[in-house]
């Protein structure tokens, strides 16, 4: 078993000790947010949201409750499945680069972008950080995202965010620059992921400061696919992930129909053994 990393939603909880309140504890962690922890005798748990009929939620700076009311609660974690080929940037380290027909299935057959459209749309939620790193495999021909400790719940009507949070490589103009920004900007990491999945390097050329790729990513034209190297269909999707103005980037839902996705329908790809075959061998305990 190997470390999955450690980043702020890794390490869960662990109870300092009985004279301590879940608020002081809460706030000095920081790892659970207002509407994540349910407290109760029965001990914790964690939630999306208030349950109908079930106890209230304890938010970070209610410090009436005790620890001493739970019965020997020593650590809270998240289990997931283990998704045994790793993510997308250790299989690029394998693979260097990866064919448009398997671009199109982990978007489509794999389906990424349902994965944005369910979170967009049915959970509101702007992922933020979305990477090859964060993009995760399995040698069942499985793709998924993970890692939301950055994510943004969209709540207002206006469906915008302000916070400047994530990963700055793949942040779209809008987020670099710290303006507002909505599901839309999720688009942006998107593109650059395929991009670089097709070449197998990052688009943007390395810089020495933030500010050097802030300048890059404001003044200049975005990124492209070669259309020497690349099908028609693939510069276009990547183009439309890719407009520096949010207003003319496509939308998960949009992009789900662009004649990419289903132009390699027919050779019936299979990604359970690209995956296994080009990647690293089935991870073991």
């Amino acid at each position: 078993m190997r470390k999955a990393g450690s980043g702020n939603s890794k390490l869960k909880l662990s109870v300092p000790g009985h004279e301590a309140s879940i608020g002081k504890f809460l706030t000095q962690s920081g790892t659970f947010k207002d509407g994540n922890l349910l407290v109760n005798k029965d001990g914790l748990r964690i939630v999306s949201h208030s349950e109908e009929g079930g106890p209230p939620l304890i938010k970070p700076l209610d410090n009436q409750l005790s620890l001493a009311d739970l019965d020997a609660i020593k650590v809270v974690g998240t289990v997931l499945e283990y998704m045994d080929g790793g993510s997308l940037a250790d299989f690029l380290k394998d693979v260097k680069t990866i064919p448009e027909p398997y671009l199109a299935a982990i978007c489509n057959q794999a389906s990424v972008l349902n994965g944005l459209i369910y979170l967009h749309h049915e959970k509101h939620i702007i992922h933020r950080d979305l990477k090859p790193s964060n993009i995760l495999i399995n040698h069942s021909g499985e793709v998924k995202i993970s890692d939301f400790g950055v994510s943004g719940i969209i709540a207002s009507s206006s469906g915008q965010r302000d916070t400047f949070t994530g990963t700055y490589n793949y942040m779209s103009p809008e987020r670099i620059t710290g303006q507002k920004h909505g599901y839309i900007s999720d688009i942006w990491s998107l593109g650059l992921v395929m991009l670089e999945c097709a070449t197998g390097q990052f688009p943007y050329p390395p810089h020495d400061s933030f500010y050097e790729l802030l300048e890059e990513v404001v003044e200049q034209p975005p990124p492209f696919a070669p259309s020497d190297q690349f099908s028609v269909e693939f510069t276009s999707f990547i183009s439309e992930c890719l407009q520096k103005n949010p207003t003319d980037r496509k939308s998960a839902q949009v992009l789900l129909k662009h004649p990419f996705l289903s132009m390699y329908d027919d050779l019936k790809v299979d990604l359970a053994s690209y995956f296994t075959s080009a990647g690293s061998p089935l991870a073991t305990f």
